[in-house]
């Protein structure tokens, strides 16, 4: 007897994001750089994957690729059942907007707007009505602790609380992922503590696949599983590494 899987539930156990053999060379003046090679993971829904590996391990160059700010030289990545690699710019761009959220390890702020300003960009981008943003906007920095700090500009924020802007920015639009590329690199442990909560948080209580870049041992802990990259090839993972277990897939 042959037992069908409902469709509600193959698409909840389908992954969130995916990438299939994915390589990255970079043509130079000495010869071909390598800087990714066949790699393959997927993330799911409301789990948190860490990739480690040290500065020039190809941490960058990975999230680049499977957030569409950079096409692989060969392989797939994958979004829910949309392959990104296949479309063109516009296509692409368009989903970035709407299902990917950034944050970045230099913060990424405009310093001549502020908190909440920074915060509404994409939602300007994509026209939403003005009454209908400053709502998100005011919900989005309560969320992550910022309400008394919205009219602050970049300069007047600690680095802790710049890079929650950050990260409110991120998720303004209700992405489906979150890539952060070394969100915690310019921190104090203890800042940085604070933030690795919050992202473990908003991605539990929204059901975000999310993908972070660390060589910190320290935030390893609060993954679901862990990748390791190095010279950029994918080592045999670790599972069962943090405070919850989920599959990750590797080629």
């Amino acid at each position: 007897m042959t037992i069908e899987t409902p469709a509600r539930l193959q698409t909840e156990l389908a992954p969130s994001l995916r990438a299939e053999n994915v390589s990255r060379t970079f043509g130079t003046g000495a010869g071909e750089v390598h800087a990714c090679t066949d790699i393959s993971i997927e993330v799911h829904a409301s789990e948190l994957l860490v990739v480690r590996g040290k500065s020039g391990s190809g941490k960058t160059t990975l999230l680049n690729m499977l957030g569409g700010l950079d096409r692989p030289t060969s392989g797939r990545v994958w979004i829910g059942d949309q392959d990104i690699t296949a479309l063109n710019d516009a296509k692409l761009a368009h989903v970035r907007r709407g299902r990917i959220g950034y944050v970045f390890q230099t913060f990424g702020l405009i310093p001549v707007l502020s908190a909440a300003e920074n915060v509404e960009v994409p939602l300007r981008i994509r026209g939403t009505d003005p009454a209908v943003r400053d709502a998100q906007v005011a919900e989005m920095l309560e969320l992550v602790g910022l309400s008394d700090h919205a009219a602050q500009r970049p300069y007047e924020l600690s680095g802790g609380q710049q890079q929650r802007v950050g990260l409110a920015r991120a998720l303004i639009g209700g992405p489906d992922i979150l890539l952060a590329d070394e969100p915690t690199g310019q921190l104090d442990s203890r800042t940085a503590a604070t933030m690795m909560d919050l992202i473990e948080e908003l991605v539990k209580a929204k059901g975000i696949a999310a993908v972070i870049s660390t060589h910190d041992p320290l935030l390893v802990a609060r993954a679901h599983n862990v990748v390791d990259l190095h010279d950029g090839r994918l080592v045999q993972p670790e599972t069962h590494v943090g405070r919850h277990a989920a599959p990750v897939a590797v080629d």
